[in-house]
C-alpha cells in the first residue's frame, strides 16, 4: 500500500510476539495546508517505511491530503480538530483523538502547531501513548496580545511541556524562545528547519535570474513583463499582516511598482476592499496557488510583513529562487535573513520602514542582487529532506520507551 520509500536511516523496530514491526506514528495537525502542513507531510514522507508506518490525522486540508494519499500515507480526517478556540468542540476533538489513539495503539504521537498540539498531546497522554513529540512552528503567544492572554498561553504551553518527550523547534529563534519561556527542559528541545527539496528545488534554484522563468511567472500572474514587482506570499490572516503590506505599497508611492499578494484566507474580502481604495499604488491579489516556486521569479523583491512567525517556508523558497528578501524581525526569521548580508529586516507593524527598505533595494539593484546570491549560498543544502529525517529519527528513535520513566507527567 505504501508507495513512498526514502532513505535508510531507521529509528528502530518494535519487538513483539509477532516479530519486529515498524513504529506506528500518528502525525496530528489542524490543517494539512500551508508551511506547517507541508513540513508535517514531508516528515511523514521522509521516514523509512520499513521502520515507520505513518498516519496523518488532520481536521481539514486540500491538495496535500491528495499528495499524502498518493505517497501511500494514510490520512484520517477528524473534523472536530479545528483551528479556532471553541471549548465544546475542543473537548470533542480531545475525546475523538483519544479514541483513535487507543484503537490504533500508536507508538508515537507527533503533533504540530498550537491547537493540535494542545488537544493532541492531551489525548495522547490520556491514551497512554508511549512517546509524545511536538513541533513548535511558532507560538500562540506574541507581543500583540494582552499581557493576561499571553501569560495564560505560556502557562498552558508549560503544562503541556510536562507531557512532551521532545520539542522540535522550527528555527533557532523558536528554540531560544522555548528555552527562555521554560516550555520544556533544555535537553528535550531540539532545532529543525523547514524542507524544500527534490527536483522542484533544483529547478527553482536562482530561477529569478533566468529571463524565461521570470517571463513565465509574470504571465502566470497576469503581470506586465517589464513591470517592477514587490511580492508577498501567505495566508490573508491577522498573523501575516496584509494590511501592512498595502500600507507599505501606498507609502512607497511609486505608480510604476506593482504589489502582488499570493494566498487566500479569511481576510481576503477585507483586503480586497482596502486594495481597491489605494491611492498611487496598485496591488494584485493573486489568490491561493499551488505553484509558489514557479511564480516567485516574478518578484523583484519578496516582502514578509508578518506580526509573528516561526520560520516560514516561503522565505527559504524565495532565497532558493534568488529573490531578495525583506522580512520582519520575528522568531526564527533572522536564522536566514541576516541584515545587510542575506536580506533586510524591519520591525513588525512598521509599514513606513518596510516601504523604506523596499525603496532602498529597488534603488540599489546591485546590493539586492548581492544579497540574493549570498542568501542562496548560505542556504546551501540546509532545509532538505535528509536533515528532517535525521531529526525525526532522533525524536522517535531507539530507547524512546525506556526514557519515559524519567519524564515528568501531569497528574
Amino acid at each position: 500500500m505504501v508507495a513512498y520509500q526514502a532513505g535508510s536511516s531507521a529509528p528502530g523496530l518494535i519487538s513483539g510476539a509477532g516479530g519486529d514491526r515498524p513504529l506506528r506514528v500518528a502525525t496530528v495537525i489542524t490543517r494539512l495546508e500551508g508551511g506547517a502542513g507541508l513540513l508535517a507531510l514531508r516528515g511523514a514522507q521522509a521516514m523509512d517505511v520499513e521502520a515507520v508506518t505513518p498516519t496523518i490525522v488532520t481536521g481539514s486540508g486540500g491538495r496535500l491530503i491528495g499528495e499524502a494519499a498518493a505517497s501511500g500515507i494514510e490520512v484520517v480526517v477528524e473534523p472536530s480538530v479545528r483551528e479556532v478556540l471553541a471549548p465544546r468542540s475542543d473537548l470533542l476533538a480531545r475525546r475523538q483523538l483519544e479514541a483513535i489513539f487507543r484503537e490504533r495503539r500508536f507508538d508515537v504521537v507527533h503533533t504540530h502547531c498550537a491547537k493540535a498540539g494542545a488537544v493532541g498531546r492531551l489525548a495522547a497522554h490520556r491514551a497512554g501513548v508511549p512517546r509524545i513529540v511536538h513541533t513548535y512552528h511558532g507560538f500562540p503567544f506574541h507581543e500583540f496580545q494582552s499581557m493576561a492572554r499571553r501569560r495564560a498561553y505560556v502557562a498552558i504551553e508549560r503544562r503541556l511541556g510536562r507531557i512532551t518527550d521532545v520539542g522540535l523547534c522550527v528555527g533557532a529563534g523558536v528554540a531560544a524562545e522555548a528555552v527562555r519561556r521554560e516550555l520544556l527542559t533544555p535537553e528535550r528541545i531540539r532545532t529543525i528547519g523547514v524542507v524544500v527539496d527534490g527536483p522542484e528545488r533544483i529547478k527553482a534554484s536562482m530561477s529569478a535570474q533566468m529571463p524565461e522563468a521570470r517571463q513565465h511567472a509574470r504571465a502566470e500572474l497576469g503581470l506586465p513583463a517589464e513591470a517592477t514587482v514587490v511580492g508577498a506570499v501567505g495566508r490573508l490572516t491577522y498573523q501575516k499582516a496584509p494590511e501592512d503590506f498595502l500600507a507599505a505599497m501606498q507609502e512607497l508611492d511609486r505608480p510604476g511598482v506593482i504589489g502582488v499578494w499570493v494566498g487566500g484566507g479569511e481576510l481576503a474580502e477585507r483586503v480586497r476592499r482596502r486594495a481597491s481604495r489605494l491611492r498611487n499604488a496598485r496591488v494584485v491579489l493573486a489568490g491561493e496557488r499551488t505553484d509558489v516556486l514557479d511564480v516567485l521569479p516574478a518578484f523583484d523583491i519578496f516582502a514578509l510583513p508578518s506580526r509573528y512567525e516561526g520560520l516560514p517556508t516561503v522565505v527559504v523558497e524565495a532565497m532558493i529562487c534568488g529573490v531578495p528578501v525583506i522580512a520582519t524581525t520575528v522568531n526564527a526569521v533572522s536564522d536566514l535573513v541576516i541584515p545587510g548580508e542575506t536580506g533586510m529586516l524591519v520591525p513588525p507593524q512598521r509599514p513606513r520602514l518596510l516601504a523604506s527598505a523596499i525603496r532602498y533595494l529597488l534603488d540599489s539593484p546591485e546590493v539586492a542582487a548581492r544579497m540574493a546570491v549570498a542568501a542562496r549560498e548560505r542556504l546551501g543544502d540546509r532545509c532538505d529532506e535528509p536533515s528532517l529525517r535525521a531529526a525525526l529519527t532522533g525524536a522517535y528513535g531507539p530507547g524512546a520507551t525506556a526514557s519515559l520513566a524519567s519524564t515528568p507527567r501531569i497528574r
